[in-house]
């Protein structure tokens, strides 16, 4: 608690050093608030002072520290360490623990303000501090008070990072075909299995871990599985090599084997046969912030693309006047404040205590997607210019593709919308 308070109090004072500083227009209108604290107050897009702070001190934090090295941490693969150390120093990392652990206990609409700003840094880095996100959530929404203040209250003494381990080798989409399992002997359980494409995989201090627990092919998934809180260091553990991606490549991503890793029943979350509830119901929770990272990015190209346009000249003038440039920056510009009202709604009806789940896959899915076509604008604006990895965008178009793919593909996103959305008619 005093770490996470001194490092509140440090942003506080950073803050009060960037006052007109000139950051870059975040959108013609403020964000929607996250917090409808008085009966009758009705819609607004304007931001508390709070979440302002937050904000301003993750775009300064991506404006000076994350975009001059993002390109060497690309190149390199080199895992985000310093950067992610000064997150937490800064209260910009594990922003959603809760307060009786020592954490800040903020909303998902200020976590999807400040992931956004990271993002438009790098979103390699931002997807190392979000997978903190992924893997904790489980503990929050189902963790009992004693599991929570183990796990989640040794995260806001020192910098320290945890995984969200379910997908596996023949399991991404089809969560129900988990094949990793967990055998009961007395107090404890027995976990044999592997997993993939774990984020953070290599850099953990433990793991959420779902595993079957009953072994009936017929049951269904809402009691087949069960989830589990694993220490990462436990004996039968072993981490694969950190895979080389296209994209946010300073993220660590690893394969793990489990090999008669031995958990206590301590560990469980909520009871057996929970886990499939848990591991889904913490998407919810997560994909707002995963849209708000596809935003930054799109935001990021947009900037980028902009400012190039404004210099470079064909036909005697700067490109940006010729109509076929201007119109495609202006659907660039469409398409990100759209993708930012979609995750600020999925957020928001978290905060005030909604099921979410037909909002954060509609902002997931559309911020997944434009970011996609706003990168390959970027690059089509750019040139041959925009092939090159001297200029930003190419990273951009890389990093973009991950967000179609990971915490539920676009089309299991369009799964679910249609789902939900024909329920609605059903009812």
């Amino acid at each position: 608690m005093p770490a996470k308070m001194s490092a509140l109090r440090a942003t506080r004072q950073i803050l009060q050093t960037i006052a007109g500083h000139g950051w870059r227009s975040h959108s013609s209108k403020p964000a929607q608030s996250a917090h409808v604290g008085k009966p009758g107050a009705g819609f607004s897009f304007e931001l508390t002072d709070e979440q302002k702070e937050f904000q301003a001190t993750a775009r300064k934090f991506a404006l000076e520290e994350i975009i001059p090295v993002a390109a060497q941490y690309d190149r390199t693969g080199e895992y985000p360490l310093p950067l992610i150390k000064r997150a937490w120093e800064l209260g910009l990392i594990n922003s959603h623990i809760p307060e009786s652990c020592g954490g800040l206990g903020l909303g998902s609409f200020e976590a999807c303000l400040i992931t956004e700003e990271l993002a438009y840094g790098c979103t390699g880095v931002q997807t190392a501090i979000e997978a903190n996100s992924l893997g904790q959530m489980p503990v929050i929404i189902a963790g009992n008070e004693q599991q929570q203040k183990k796990y989640l209250g040794r995260m806001t003494e020192e910098p320290m990072m945890c995984a969200y381990c379910v997908t596996e080798p023949g399991a991404g989409s089809d969560v129900a075909g988990i094949k990793t399992k967990a055998e009961k002997k007395g107090d404890e359980y027995i976990i044999n299995g592997q997993k993939m494409w774990i984020t953070n995989g290599g850099k953990a201090n433990w793991y959420f871990l779902l595993a079957r627990t009953n072994p009936d092919p017929n049951v269904p998934a809402s009691k087949a599985f069960t989830g589990f809180i694993v220490e990462a260091d436990s004996p039968g553990i072993q981490v694969g090599r950190k895979e080389i991606n296209m994209g946010q490549r300073c993220s660590d991503t690893r394969g793990i084997v489990f090999e008669d890793v031995r958990v206590p029943k301590e560990n469980v979350l909520i009871a057996e046969g929970a886990g499939f509830k848990i591991a889904m119901g913490a998407f919810d929770k997560t994909r707002p912030p995963v849209a708000a990272g596809a935003v930054g990015l799109a935001k990021r190209a947009l900037d980028e693309a902009t400012k190039y346009a404004l210099e470079r000249k064909t036909f005697g003038k700067p490109i940006v006047e010729h109509q076929a440039v201007s119109f495609l920056l202006a659907e660039m510009a469409m398409k990100v404040e759209l993708a930012r009202m979609a995750y600020q709604r999925a957020a928001w009806e978290v905060d005030v205590g909604r099921r979410n789940t037909y909002y954060a896959s509609i902002a997931k899915a559309f911020a997944g997607d434009i970011a996609n076509q706003v990168a390959t604008d970027a690059v089509q604006i750019f040139g041959g210019n925009g092939f090159n990895t001297e200029y930003p965008v190419e990273k951009l178009m890389r990093d973009a593709k991950i967000y179609q793919i990971y915490e539920g593909t676009a089309q299991i996103q369009r799964m679910i919308i249609a789902r939900e959305h024909v329920g609605k008619f059903k009812a």
